[in-house]
C-alpha cells in the first residue's frame, strides 16, 4: 500500500493541541482538553476466492472539550486548518454557555495525571499491499475448503490492518500520546451434510502481524468448528451445568465490567451497586486489571483523561476490591478516579480450571456453550437470558451438537456458582478469560 505511514508527526499534533488550548483560553475557557488523532488501514475480504470488498481508510480528528466553570461543551473537526480549529473551539464555547452547571464536571485532578510513559510496544506497522491482503484472505478461505468436502460454502475471509496515533492535552499541562496498531485475520464458512447446514468462524487479532495465527490455522479452525455443529438438535428443557467456552466466556466478563463501571453505578443501573468488600465470586476466582502488558490490546500508561493507570486487583479470592471509575463517575459517587476512563484495560481472569476438555470431564453432564444470541441482560436485577448453541456432554465427553436453546439465570448467582475458570485463554482480546463452568442454569429447549 503506497500510502502507508502517518501523514502527521507527533510534534505536529502537539503544536495543534497547544494552539487549540490557547484559543480556548483566549475565548474565556477556565479549562480545556484536546485530542488530536489520525488513523489509516486496509481491509480486504474475499468470498469463494473472489474479491468481495477492498477498503482503504484514512481519518483524522481534532476534538475539543471546554469548561466555563462547571459548564462544558464539546466540538470536533476533521479539518486541521487554523480557521476550522478556531470555529471548532468557538462552537465548544457556545455549547458550554448554554449548558447547565454540573458540579462533577471538570478535568481530571492534576495529581493523578500520568508522568511516566513506558514503551508498551503498541505500534507495529504492517506494510501490507492490497494484492498481498487479498492473497492472504484467499489462503485463509482455501484452507477452510481444503479441510473437508463438507465445507460447501463461505461467508468470506478477511484481512485487516489498522494503525493510528494521537496526542491528548489539557490546560493543566498534560500532553502525551502514542501510536498503536491492530491487525486481524478472520474466516467464516458453512458446512453442509444432507439437508443440514451450519455456519461457524474463527479469527485472530493482535498488535503485531507476526503474532497472528497463520492463515491456514484460522481457516482450518473455522472449518473444524462448522463441521462440529452438523447434526445439531434441540434438547429437552432442564436444569444442568453450563460450560461457557472461552470465546463466549468473555461476554460474562463484559457483563461484570459493565456492572462495576462508574456510569452504571451512579445511575443505579447495576446489580453490583454497593458491593465493594463483598464476595461476588467463589474464593478461587481472581480478576486483575493490568494496563502494563507489552503488546496488550488494552495496554496504556494513562486513561482517556490522562490519569495514570496501574495494575489493580478487582477481585481477590472472590471478593470485589474496587470499581472502574473515571473522574466524573468518581465524583458522582464520592470516590476517586481509578484510571479507567474508557473502561477496563487488560482484564486477567483465573480460577483453577484446565483445558476445555478437562472442564467438560469435570462437568460430567451438561451444556457447552459456543455461541450466544440476543442481548437479554438486565443490569439492574442481574437477570440473564440468551439464546445459545453448543454441545451436550455426557459422562465428560461431547455427545452431540445442540442448537435453538435458551439459557437463563441471574448474573449474581451465576458468578457465585462458578465452579472453575479454565486456562484456555485466547490472546486475541483485552479480556483474557478461559472457559467458565457454572454449576447450574436453566436450559429451555423443546
Amino acid at each position: 500500500m503506497a500510502e502507508h505511514g502517518f501523514a502527521f508527526s507527533a510534534d505536529t499534533f502537539r503544536e495543534l493541541a497547544q494552539d487549540a488550548l490557547t484559543l480556548a483560553k483566549k475565548g474565556g475557557a477556565s479549562a480545556c482538553e484536546v485530542n488530536v488523532s489520525e488513523g489509516f488501514g486496509l481491509t480486504a475480504s474475499v468470498r469463494r476466492g473472489e474479491v468481495d470488498t477492498l477498503e482503504y481508510n484514512r481519518d483524522k480528528d481534532l476534538s475539543v472539550t471546554v469548561y466555563l466553570g462547571q459548564r462544558s461543551g464539546h466540538a470536533s473537526t476533521s479539518d486541521f486548518s487554523p480557521t476550522a480549529m478556531a470555529a471548532t473551539v468557538e462552537a465548544a464555547l457556545a455549547i458550554a454557555r448554554f449548558t447547565a452547571e454540573d458540579p462533577c464536571a471538570g478535568l481530571a485532578d492534576r495529581e493523578r495525571l500520568a508522568t511516566t510513559f513506558p514503551d508498551l510496544q503498541l505500534h507495529h506497522a504492517w506494510a501490507l499491499r492490497a494484492d498481498e491482503a487479498v492473497a492472504l484472505a484467499r489462503q485463509t478461505e482455501a484452507a477452510a475448503f481444503a479441510a473437508d468436502a463438507r465445507i460447501t460454502n463461505s461467508e468470506g475471509a478477511s484481512v485487516g490492518c489498522q494503525e493510528g496515533h494521537f496526542i491528548f492535552a489539557t490546560s493543566e499541562g498534560f500532553m502525551a500520546g502514542y501510536a498503536s496498531s491492530r491487525h486481524s485475520i478472520s474466516c467464516a464458512v458453512i458446512a453442509g451434510e444432507g439437508e443440514g447446514m451450519q455456519r461457524e468462524g474463527w479469527y485472530d487479532c493482535r498488535r503485531a502481524p507476526e503474532d497472528l495465527d497463520s492463515a491456514e490455522h484460522i481457516g482450518r479452525e473455522a472449518a473444524r468448528r462448522a463441521l462440529g455443529r452438523l447434526g445439531a438438535r434441540k434438547i429437552a428443557t432442564c436444569r444442568a451445568p453450563v460450560l461457557f467456552a472461552a470465546p463466549v466466556a468473555l461476554t460474562l466478563m463484559g457483563n461484570f465490567t459493565y456492572a462495576i463501571s462508574g456510569g452504571a453505578l451512579y445511575r443505579k443501573a447495576s446489580f453490583l451497586l454497593d458491593s465493594i468488600g463483598q464476595p461476588i465470586f467463589p474464593a478461587h476466582v481472581q480478576i486483575v486489571d493490568d494496563p502494563g502488558i507489552v503488546r496488550g490490546l488494552g495496554s496504556s500508561a494513562f486513561d482517556n483523561e490522562g490519569v495514570a493507570t496501574a495494575r489493580r486487583e478487582l477481585v481477590r479470592d472472590g471478593v470485589l476490591q474496587g470499581y472502574l471509575l473515571s473522574s466524573y463517575s468518581a465524583r458522582k459517587l464520592g470516590m476517586e478516579s481509578t484510571g479507567n476512563a474508557g473502561g477496563s484495560h487488560n482484564l486477567l481472569v483465573s480460577g483453577g480450571g484446565g483445558s476445555l476438555a478437562e472442564m467438560a470431564r469435570r462437568m460430567g453432564r451438561g451444556l457447552v456453550v459456543t455461541e450466544l444470541l440476543g442481548s437479554g441482560v438486565n443490569y439492574v436485577t442481574g437477570d440473564y437470558s440468551r439464546g445459545a448453541a453448543g454441545f451436550w456432554v455426557e459422562e465428560g465427553e461431547i455427545a452431540w451438537p445442540v442448537e435453538e436453546v435458551t439459557i437463563a439465570g441471574n448474573l449474581r448467582e451465576m458468578f457465585r456458582n462458578i465452579v472453575a475458570i479454565g486456562d484456555d485463554v485466547l490472546p486475541r482480546s483485552a479480556k483474557r478469560c478461559g472457559s467458565v463452568l457454572i454449576e447450574s442454569m436453566k436450559i429451555a429447549g423443546r
